[in-house]
């Protein structure tokens, strides 16, 4: 009888809801491929929420396992792949989707927010392509990693983090070109607004949800699965000849910023000179 494909992915700040997105739009494209699927789920701390999302993907059809660890630590990387490697054999994805924003001006942010947000968000990413290299070479797989929109554009007011997801950016970039002769791929993924548990005071206000949907041109803010249908596409064969790509998945706001500009061209502008 022909075994089954495999797939066994190490999703960092899985917790999350962008996380918990990319996890139930891996079952669901390994379901629509007649895939064994095992998704190491992976959280700062062991407790209830990663109890709570082990249950759901299990209950979804995916073979699931939680472990917790700090991805700014380099031995913690190590012992997190580790321990994934020892519940579900070796990876064929990275997914790297812990980060986290420190608001701040410029002017008065200090150097240890500085680190802490390019730790988390770049730092963290180097340490777990490291420790799951070898594992990645082993079955040829793919690296993940959850950048933002603010990497590809600046975002005033909020600290380190649009310098720390560029550097995220350039990072994949980086090690497609360096491990990509290797069979290891890596792409980013550039979510836009997304509405998360962490963003959804935002968006309970009413006039606040119109404001920022006018803004996208497709006419509403992202889900945690646009991001996870992304990733799934990354992550799986039909994209196998895809290799330090920073995907966008915004909607379309991020190139619709000169639409704001006052004024609209009259004819005469547009005319040959």
């Amino acid at each position: 009888m022909k075994q089954k494909p495999r797939l066994h992915a190490l999703v960092t700040g899985a917790t999350g809801g962008i996380g918990q997105g990319i996890c139930m739009a891996l079952i669901e494209r390994a379901r629509k491929e007649d895939m064994d699927i095992h998704i190491t789920a992976a959280g700062l701390h062991k407790g209830e929420r990663i109890d709570a999302l082990v249950a759901s993907l299990r209950g979804a059809g995916s073979g699931a396992s939680g472990i917790a660890g700090d991805v700014t630590d380099a031995a913690q990387c190590r012992s997190l792949v580790d321990e994934a490697i020892s519940l579900g054999g070796d990876l064929n994805a990275l997914v790297c989707v812990a980060g986290a924003s420190i608001p701040g001006r410029l002017a008065d942010l200090s150097v240890a927010d500085w680190d802490q947000t390019f730790n988390l968000n770049a730092r963290s990413v180097w340490l777990m392509a490291q420790a799951a290299r070898a594992s990645l070479l082993r079955t040829r797989g793919s690296i993940t990693a959850i950048a933002s929109m603010s990497g590809l554009f600046p975002h005033p007011g909020y600290g380190a983090y649009s310098p720390a997801k560029a550097a995220l950016v350039m990072l994949c970039k980086q090690l497609a070109q360096e491990w990509g002769s290797d069979g290891i791929r890596t792409n980013s993924v550039c979510p836009g607004m997304i509405r998360t548990p962490l963003t959804e005071a935002v968006y309970q206000d009413e006039e606040m949800l119109q404001q920022r949907a006018a803004l996208v041109p497709v006419g509403r803010i992202g889900v945690p699965d646009d991001i996870g249908q992304a990733v799934a596409y990354l992550v799986g064969d039909g994209a196998s000849y895809v290799n330090g790509v920073s995907l966008v998945v915004d909607g379309g706001v991020s190139e619709h910023m000169l639409s704001l500009i006052p004024g609209r061209p009259r004819k005469e502008e547009g005319q040959r000179r």
